[in-house]
């Protein structure tokens, strides 16, 4: 997997007043924002700014004992999506109640505390709601818990954890000249008939558009690529370079943008590594259970591919068909 400091440099041009100005000032006009050049120029520094001190948050997470690096990787991170929601609302933040993170957790963990077990509960301000509603559309979150179990099982790259192989989480779909194919075994999985899926396929990721079976394979066609950050039970595994489909159709998870689960799970590190420095302590010495592994693997796949989501989400997320940056 390549390390996050690739995708900055790959965007080096977002470095650029005059370049990030152009491209906010596309990004506004797509968005029917008055004043788009005005309001481009206004906030061209505060974008640069975010990414640039993103890139140090995460250059620094990558040199620094793993005992801070939630705490910087979610920095990091928070501020890539800030730079995400300037591009969709330029007056983004209206309100200092828009400055929360948006999540919540329980401060103080019970003893026996079990990480995998630990829930996380969406509020109605703040960071977390503002980029499922601007960037996502996705409204009525506040309220939900989520278990960091269910949402780590919505990582393509997590699914080589020992605990993970009880249930097979994702089935991958392999390109071929004329679409996607799957295994038929999949029908079972989701227990539906060849005809139902294809429905299902249709509401759920929007682009596909046929579906047949045959000799045990299921041949899935498309009007165009899988986006990388939809709503959407298709992920993209950035370790086998191949979309995947998750079997998780019962879990609250299921259709979660993957930038919004990588948030979830960042903050909840993030508060342990800051106020539960006793049990984060012995966790890191003793490595007593599933938890460790789990969050170390964690750390590694989500420090790269947040900046890779983020990026492809500014890049290209939005305009049909992609647009170069300026």
């Amino acid at each position: 997997m390549p390390e996050n400091n690739d995708y900055f440099d790959k965007y080096t041009p977002f470095f650029s007043a005059s370049s990030s100005q152009l491209f906010l000032q596309k990004c506004y006009t797509y968005e029917k924002i008055e004043d788009a050049e005005k309001k481009s120029y206004e906030n061209c520094y505060p974008f640069i700014y975010h990414i640039e001190h993103a890139k140090l948050y995460y250059t620094q997470s990558a040199i620094a004992p793993l005992s801070l690096q939630p705490i910087l990787s979610f920095y990091g991170f928070s501020l890539l999506l800030k730079a995400c929601l300037l591009t969709v609302n330029p007056n983004y933040p209206e309100s200092t109640s828009l400055l929360a993170h948006g999540v919540t957790t329980r401060k103080r963990k019970k003893q026996q505390y079990d990480f995998l077990k630990d829930e996380v509960k969406t509020q109605k301000n703040g960071l977390f709601t503002s980029i499922a509603e601007n960037l996502f559309h996705i409204k009525h979150l506040e309220g939900e818990k989520f278990s960091m179990e269910s949402l780590l099982a919505e990582i393509p790259e997590m699914q080589t954890l020992p605990w993970t192989h009880s249930k097979k989480n994702f089935v991958s779909l392999i390109p071929t000249d004329d679409g996607m194919e799957l295994p038929s075994s999949i029908l079972d999985s989701y227990q539906m008939a060849s005809s139902r899926f294809l429905e299902f396929l249709k509401v759920k990721t929007d682009e596909v558009y046929d579906l047949k079976e045959s000799n045990g394979k299921l041949l899935i066609k498309t009007d165009k690529a899988f986006k990388y950050n939809a709503p959407s039970p298709v992920r993209y595994n950035t370790e086998k370079d191949l979309f995947m489909l998750s079997l998780n159709k019962n879990s609250a998870v299921f259709s979660l943008p993957e930038l919004l689960i990588h948030y979830l799970i960042s903050y909840n590190l993030s508060i342990i590594a800051r106020y539960e420095t006793e049990w984060w302590a012995e966790l890191l010495k003793t490595m007593p259970n599933d938890d460790y592994p789990s969050i170390v693997q964690f750390l590694i796949v989500s420090q790269a591919k947040m900046p890779f989501l983020v990026f492809q989400w500014l890049k290209s997320g939005r305009f049909s068909p992609p647009d170069d940056i300026t």
